[in-house]
């Protein structure tokens, strides 16, 4: 039997890879990744798989280091006492560290016939599934896309550049995280592009039939294919296995990443809640949590204490169709800017760095893979609101009680 650690990664998403990538920089652990599917999914790109301009998956042995060994299996459940995972075909396996990455998927729809009619976009499965769907309904069919996040706006672009019928449902704001000026420009593209876009408080989606959108307003949009990209939600999986999570079902951690449970299990990317504060859910901070994830672990075996996690956000990048694109800027604390690039005069700019962006998040996963421990984000870059937030929290809780006297 093997005297090195063994660390367990479940999950093989932007955040699993870098975090298994970047544990084998210490020749003494023994590094398995667990993954449901037997291929690396860019998920951002699960919009240009739907329309056809990329396939939008990636071969493991492109972005797993050598060392990192890749289990094709489905976790039903973590035994912490025990230490090991149970897997769907009746198998266990065991770890000394565990580092939990699930990632996030579609939130099941509460509206009334969302789920039996329409499609959702947060995984290849599901992806898969539309592509048919729409071409069986031909190249003039209607498309409805239901909400006006990322997913949603380059989604729309995406089949109004190839001259689909396309209405973009967006509740009261397309593009909420966008500054108003950002906003504007993605508006007029989706114009230019054909697409027609509702929005405003009449704008909620009140029910889904197989060929129409229902809204608040008592409106009926018309829609043969309708995709429904509103919300996003994080596996059960830490539930199921009895480990505390917050409200939304994410892995309750402290700054460190580390459970609150048990030290032995690490969380990283979008099913992670450090300090009860998550992080936006992005692939902009799934790889980040990943190689911080990776280090509070390997902190552990060297016998020194780990850091806490120290996230930076650059903003928010969006395609616009194959020609254009946008990128919003923020602040460090996550908070958009006037400053963009994109709009009539900087689309194309837009495009070409949104496309910069998709290869670059493969391509630190393989310089990682590398060399573990390369990509680094010093600890300037976290947000200073967050840090102040945390203070206050903490001098709070360490404030004595005041005993009103009569």
């Amino acid at each position: 039997m093997s005297d090195k650690t063994q660390v367990v990664v479940v999950g093989g998403g932007y955040a699993g890879v870098m975090a298994a990538n970047r544990l084998t920089k210490r020749d003494d652990v023994t590094v398995t990744l667990v993954n449901a599917r037997p291929t690396f999914v860019e998920r951002i790109r699960l919009h240009q798989r739907v329309a056809g301009s990329h396939d939008a998956v990636v071969g493991y042995g492109d972005v797993l280091a050598d060392a990192v060994r890749l289990e094709v299996a489905t976790v039903e459940r973590i035994d912490a006492a025990g230490r090991q995972l149970v897997l769907a075909d009746g198998g266990t396996l065991g770890y000394d560290y565990l580092v939990y990455a699930v990632g996030s998927t579609s939130a099941a729809p509460v509206v009334p016939g969302a789920a039996e009619h329409a499609y959702a976009l947060a995984s290849l499965e599901e992806a898969d599934r539309l592509v048919p769907a729409l071409a069986a309904a031909g190249p003039g069919a209607r498309v409805t896309v239901v909400g006006a996040g990322p997913s949603g706006i380059e989604t729309a672009s995406e089949l109004a550049e190839q001259g689909r019928t396309v209405t973009l449902v967006a509740g009261d704001l397309a593009g909420p995280y966008l500054h108003p000026k950002g906003r504007q420009a993605v508006l007029a593209q989706l114009g230019r592009l054909g697409a027609t876009v509702v929005q405003g408080p009449a704008a909620v989606v009140t029910a889904v039939t197989t060929d129409a959108v229902q809204l608040a307003d008592g409106r009926d949009l018309p829609s043969d294919v309708t995709i429904w990209t509103a919300g996003f939600a994080v596996p059960d999986l830490a539930a199921r296995s009895e480990l505390s999570t917050d409200a939304e079902g994410r892995l309750r951690t402290d700054e460190t990443l580390t459970s609150v449970d048990d030290e032995r299990i690490v969380a990283a990317g979008d099913a992670a809640a450090p300090s009860d504060l998550p992080f936006r859910m992005s692939c902009q901070a799934a790889g980040q949590l990943g190689g911080a994830a990776a280090d509070t672990v390997l902190a552990r075996l060297a016998g020194s204490a780990p850091a806490p996690a120290a996230v930076g956000f650059l903003g928010q990048c969006l395609s616009l169709g194959r020609g254009a694109g946008l990128f919003q800027f923020a602040n460090r604390g996550d908070v958009p800017v006037r400053a963009f690039l994109g709009g009539r005069l900087g689309g194309r700019a837009g495009a070409w760095l949104k496309e910069l962006v998709c290869r670059s998040t493969v391509q630190q996963l393989t310089w990682e893979a590398r060399r573990p421990g390369a990509l680094r984000y010093p600890s300037f870059v976290a947000d200073p609101r967050r840090r102040a937030a945390l203070r206050a929290r903490q001098q709070e809780a360490e404030a004595p009680d005041v005993v009103a006297v009569a």
